[in-house]
Order: structure tokens, then sequence, then C-alpha cells
């Protein structure tokens, strides 16, 4: 009985570390700028070889054959594996089976800029997402930049936001504010925002912070990237990464305007590591 007892302890636990850890990793960029060097940081990250294939989803941008045009360019400096793009409507996201199996195979998925809304407006639900997920589980490195960054995690900053505006970010603190949505999930406590110091989207972090206390938020700035395997981020490229979570004793006062205790911050440089998880 206790030897049965033991092997089922092992085969539930052996579940558990393979839900929490998946074969593939995230190489998730923060717009701006892509310097060759982070570009090659991406293709040795995917560990390409010779028989695997690049996959660009351009479904975001406005202009998908400029924008693949662009990042086939620059990862064929680094690698000569095949790139292709597919910009899947939302009936094809169900429907183009040859596609979505491509998709399901490849070893590097690269998502572009744009509108990360528009992106899961197709993909979302859709065999192409389930795709895009057993080609994690199978290994695989899912990459974005800009609006590709933001549709990494479980709830996703959409990019609108309620209330006063001083041009593109929030004039104070507050909770209710920021539009989220359901994202890819690839990442599922935490929560990705992109442009970040840059654009000083501080406002807008802590806003969302105040609406997730339980997650971790994450602002990658521009040229920059977090590399991510097994629940270990390291980030890459030229700037900085912001990470705040835990806050305590949140209250909220005066027109949804918020206050909390003893948050942890970190900024992070090249080099740098965290547990994601």
């Amino acid at each position: 009985m206790m030897k049965k007892y033991i092997l089922l302890t092992t085969l539930v636990l052996a579940t558990m570390m393979a839900f929490c850890q998946s074969a593939g990793k995230l190489f998730i960029i923060g717009g701006g700028d892509r310097s060759e060097a982070l570009m090659n940081e991406l293709v040795q990250a995917s560990n390409l070889q010779p028989t695997d294939y690049i996959v660009v989803l351009p479904m975001a941008t406005s202009v998908p054959e400029e924008s693949f045009a662009f990042v086939r360019k620059q990862l064929s400096q680094h690698c000569s594996n095949p790139v292709v793009s597919f910009d899947f409507t939302k009936e094809q996201a169900n429907q183009h089976q040859s596609w979505i199996d491509s998709v399901k195979f490849a070893k590097l998925i690269y998502i572009t800029g744009g509108d990360q809304s528009k992106f899961m407006d197709i993909v979302r639900g859709s065999r192409l997402y389930e795709a895009m997920h057993q080609a994690y589980s199978g290994g695989a490195t899912i990459s974005g930049t800009s609006a590709g960054a933001a549709v990494m995690s479980a709830v996703m900053i959409t990019g609108e936001q309620r209330g006063e505006r001083e041009g593109s970010n929030l004039k104070s603190v507050k909770r209710n504010t920021v539009v989220t949505a359901e994202g890819m999930g690839f990442l599922r406590n935490s929560i990705i925002d992109q442009h970040f110091i840059i654009r000083s989207r501080y406002n807008r972090l802590l806003s969302v912070l105040s609406d997730y206390p339980k997650k971790m938020l994450i602002g990658i700035d521009e040229s920059t990237a977090l590399v991510i395997h097994n629940n270990i981020a390291r980030v890459v490229g030229d700037s900085q990464v912001v990470v705040v979570s835990d806050p305590q004793k949140i209250k909220v006062f005066s027109s949804e305007k918020v206050e909390f205790k003893k948050a942890k911050i970190a900024l992070l440089g090249p080099g740098q590591t965290f547990n994601i998880r």
C-alpha cells in the first residue's frame, strides 16, 4: 500500500511540474528598434535546427507585407532557416488547416506589433490559438514585439483607457481605468506592458496593479526583451525592465484613486534574472 502511495505521489508531482513548466520559451520585446544583437539573441534562444522554420503572424499590423519583409530580413542575418508569413483572417484561424498545422510545428513564432486587440479578435478561441499553445508546449519559442508583447499574458492591456489622459499617458493612478481583455495566456500570473520607460507608463502599470493585485506587472522598455523559460525571466537588450508586485492594504478614495503600501519593485538591466512565477 505504501509503495502505491509513493508511486501515486510521484506521478502527481511529475504532472504538476509538467503543468508548471513548458518545453518552450517566450522572447518578449518591448517594441522600438530591434538591434542585430537582440535579434541574434532571439535566434540563439530558439535553438533552431537546419530543418526548422519560422512563422511570422502579422495580423496586428495594418501593413502586414512590409512588417513581414522587415522581420524576415532581420532574422535572415542570423539564420538560414525558412521564414514564412500567415496573415490569418478570423475565418482562416479555424478553417485554413494547412496554415494552422504549419504554425503548430514551427520552431519560432513571431508576432508583429500593431493593435493587440485586432490580433486577439482573430486568434482568441480559435484552432490557431490551440496550435500556438501546442507549439509552445512542444518546445517552440513564441516571440512578439509591442502589441505582440502585450498579447503574451492571460490578462492583456488593450491600450484603451477610461478617464483623463495627458497625451498617451494617464494623469493619475485609479482603479477600473485601464481596459484589459483576454490575451494568449502564455503567462498566467503576470501582465506585460511595453514601450514602458520611454513612454513613462508608470501610472498605467500601477493602475493595472490595483485592479490585479495578485499579478506580477512587468513593463518592458523599447529595444529590450525578456527571455522566459521554466519561470525564469532574463533581461536582454539595451534598456531596462520594471517589475512591480504584491501591493498591500489597497484603499480607494476620491474618484476611484487608489493607495497601497509595501509593493515590491525592481528595476532590472541586461543579464539580470528573476522568477516570474
